[in-house]
């Protein structure tokens, strides 16, 4: 399948999109048995008011509440997003880390009829199974690249870039890799700030492997070294990086 590949150069600020003032979020809204025990209703947001908001008061307090989304989310123990034997969550988790601070990453989107009808200006109803659908990390990638900057994200050029804007902005990274293969599972995963205990790997002072959070076949709270540049890997035909503040 390597003839497959497709290799997406970066875009230059001439190049991204530019915002739709018609798309909109394609949220559900959050369902009770949406939860971190559960692996129900996950197309929901969860419904849970122990689980912290991002707190916008200022940087320092923006990489603090991360640290205890994270901590909360507990990604490795939590059920919601352990592996079953049909799937594993990546874009559930980025998903739900992302609601929690406040910045809207898709894990349902329009069908092409209800785009079609949402780009017209018409007001569309989130209904699962007829006018959204769950979105892959795969598709998500593509998402990034056309609907991305709609949804006020920025595409950086490396993980050093990226690592540095979250950690001097409290924002949220992402990578987000395609398969090459139609129908097999990408990846997508965030980018967090950096802190006293859990560190990116660098070389020569330059971002290698960024601190990262997961689900997939296996989950980590936190990691870096543990993965390497995964997003590299052949299974994939190409990766975005992102940035939201």
């Amino acid at each position: 399948m390597g003839k497959d590949t497709i290799i997406i150069p970066l875009l230059s600020e001439d190049d991204t999109p530019i915002p739709n003032t018609h798309i909109k979020k394609a949220d559900l809204l959050p369902h009770i048995k949406s939860r971190l025990e559960t692996q129900e209703k996950k197309e929901h947001p969860i419904l849970d008011t122990t689980i912290p908001y991002r707190d916008n008061t200022n940087t320092d307090l923006k990489k603090q509440s991360l640290h205890q989304l994270i901590k909360k989310l507990n990604v490795e123990e939590n059920l919601r997003y352990q592996k079953t034997a049909e799937d594993t969550y990546c874009n559930v988790y980025s998903y739900d880390y992302c609601y929690f601070s406040n910045v809207y990453l898709p894990t349902v989107w329009w069908t092409d009829d209800a785009l079609e009808r949402v780009l017209k200006g018409e007001e569309v109803e989130a209904i699962f199974g007829e006018t959204v659908d769950r979105i892959y990390s795969s598709a998500i990638h593509d998402w990034f690249l056309q609907w991305g900057s709609s949804f006020g994200w920025k595409r950086v050029d490396s993980v050093d870039t990226l690592q540095n804007l979250v950690n001097t902005n409290g924002g949220i990274g992402i990578i987000c890799a395609k398969r090459k293969v139609k129908g097999l599972s990408g990846h997508i995963v965030p980018v967090v700030p950096e802190n006293a205990n859990h560190k990116a790997h660098r070389v020569n002072g330059v971002v290698v492997y960024p601190l990262q959070s997961q689900a997939g076949k296996l989950n980590y709270n936190y990691f870096s070294e543990a993965r390497k540049n995964w997003w590299q890997d052949d299974l994939y035909s190409s990766f975005v990086l992102y940035y939201h503040d």
